[in-house]
């Protein structure tokens, strides 16, 4: 992993990656972080944890570099590797700084509907941060607009740790 952090620029992220690791697989998967979407616009097609890292620090590196030099946060560069870029544009016009709120909007309005779901229906999330802000919902197909406080947690989690 530090050779793939060094090789993108992003030495002093590897907290970072490891709380994205934790968030979304605890490190219990062959795609450690669930980069296969990024890569080959499919799930389950990475087929190593190598492949994985490597992709997957390649995407988050593109989404941080691609945020600041938008002059938004890091953390809107956090929530776009799990929305996609183009949250990196919607927050430009928002802001500039990612938000729990904005990046629930853009689900709901943005992504949400553009995958298919003109209704704003939710499925149960049972994350306590999640429960705690809205009961514990998502929107269909609407990403996870938790994804960055989520990160944020498990970072602190992994300091806590370590």
């Amino acid at each position: 992993m530090k050779t793939v952090l060094e090789e993108e620029g992003m030495d002093q992220y590897e907290d970072l990656v490891l709380a994205i690791i934790f968030t979304e697989t605890k490190g219990n998967s062959v795609d450690v972080m669930q980069s296969s979407e990024s890569k080959y616009g499919e799930q389950n097609k990475i087929t190593s944890e190598k492949e994985s890292i490597t992709s997957g620090v390649t995407h988050l590196a593109e989404a941080i570099k691609y945020a600041l030099d938008n002059d938004c946060d890091t953390w809107t560069g956090v929530q776009a590797y799990n929305f996609g870029t183009s949250y990196v544009d919607y927050v430009v016009n928002h802001g500039k700084k990612n938000s729990l709120e904005l990046a629930e909007t853009y689900s709901k309005e943005v992504l949400a509907p553009m995958l298919g779901n003109s209704t704003g229906a939710t499925y149960h999330y049972y994350e306590p941060i999640a429960l705690l802000h809205n009961g514990g919902k998502l929107y269909q197909n609407g990403g996870n607009f938790f994804y960055a406080e989520l990160v944020k947690r498990n970072m602190k989690i992994i300091n806590i740790l370590s």
